[in-house]
């Protein structure tokens, strides 16, 4: 038999202590983590090629692609959120165009990362002479900007080679890395310099992952991003038309057990057809160009953009719209996988949050 309340006092205590159980259990807290919810899209507006920092101060920041529309223009996009569900946009991160890209409006795909209070900014860019583009570098005190570019280009090329930049710290070897690639040419990775702005001297870019007429979507692959999960690095990377006329677009995995290659395809490694993890579904067409994140649980998760085909068009501007997606990443047999390998939805559970 249950004790007795015996006071007015009492009974209100154990209501509080009810109502607080029923939050807790509706909110999802346990110790400092809470649960959430989404669904897709995250961000609903253009913002191409996401990648995600959480930053010193415990916020998760995002950087895309420029936006040039009727409503807004940002050379590089930022916003920021909490729990990775709800985000608020930022100002623009690179209010002023380098001097060297001063007169062109092409900044594409940026990458930030943090080493010892500085912000680094890998982007790319087309320079003034228009001739092809450029991987480039900026830095920042604050995660949110303003970068600045450090005054002239990392490497500039033809077409569009030098694009899809992302810096890597091995925690093997202790090296600096940057991996980049697109335009019908090889995902490449090179040693960085200690100042993280220029190449290693003596370093020369190595060959991962190529292009293919063998497998779907592999006929130009980029948009590199390397994570290690249990002795493997996993190089996520997309291909091959995100945004024309008529987009064919998804998310493709390759593993290495070294940061610099060799890589395998999942298709080479399985005797596959494919090495797509991400494809169109629903209304969603062209999901592709991820970063991962980690949440407060320690579980991976998938942020990518694709194309809403109920809402396409960017306002006032004839080019697709790409709002930002998320998707939790499970890992299967060696291999990273999303549920049903399309993008989700319906409201679903989401990332657990510090």
């Amino acid at each position: 038999m249950g004790r007795r309340v015996r006071s007015g006092a009492g009974l209100l205590f154990l209501i509080a202590g009810a109502a607080l159980l029923a939050w807790v259990a509706q909110r999802g807290v346990v110790g400092q983590t809470r649960a959430t919810s989404y669904t897709n899209p995250v961000l609903n507006t253009d913002f191409p090629d996401p990648t995600v920092l959480r930053a010193a101060d415990g916020m998760y920041y995002a950087y895309a692609t420029q936006t040039i529309t009727s409503e807004r223009v940002a050379n590089i996009q930022a916003a920021r959120s909490r729990d990775l569900v709800r985000w608020e946009l930022l100002p623009d991160a690179l209010p002023e165009k380098p001097a060297w890209a001063s007169e062109t409006q092409d900044f594409w795909a940026p990458h930030v990362s943090e080493h010892d209070g500085t912000y680094y900014m890998y982007y790319s860019a087309e320079p003034n002479t228009e001739d092809g583009l450029c991987l480039a570098v900026a830095t920042a005190r604050s995660p949110a900007g303003p970068f600045v570019d450090i005054g002239k280009p990392l490497q500039c090329g033809p077409e569009f080679e030098n694009i899809d930049p992302m810096p890597y710290d091995d925690p093997a070897t202790g090296k600096r890395l940057l991996y980049w690639g697109s335009g019908f040419a090889p995902i490449k990775v090179q040693e960085l310099a200690a100042d993280r702005i220029r190449f290693a001297p003596g370093s020369a870019p190595v060959d991962l992952v190529y292009p293919s007429a063998l497998y779907p979507y592999e006929n130009l692959v980029e948009g590199a991003f390397v994570v290690l999960r249990g002795g493997y690095y996993y190089m996520f990377y997309s291909g091959d038309n995100c945004c024309g006329d008529d987009p064919s677009y998804a998310v493709m995995v390759a593993r290495s057990r070294s940061a610099t290659g060799p890589f395998e395809t999942l298709a080479e490694a399985t005797g596959g057809t494919a090495s797509a993890i991400l494809e169109l579904g629903g209304k969603w067409i062209a999901p592709g160009h991820n970063s991962v994140v980690t949440d407060g649980a320690g579980r991976d998760w998938l942020v990518y953009h694709a194309i809403d085909t109920e809402n396409r068009l960017l306002p006032g501007v004839d080019a697709v719209r790409r709002p930002m997606l998320i998707d939790p990443i499970t890992y299967q047999d060696g291999w990273p996988r999303i549920e049903g390998g399309k993008p989700s939805t319906t409201l679903r559970p989401g990332p657990m949050v510090r």
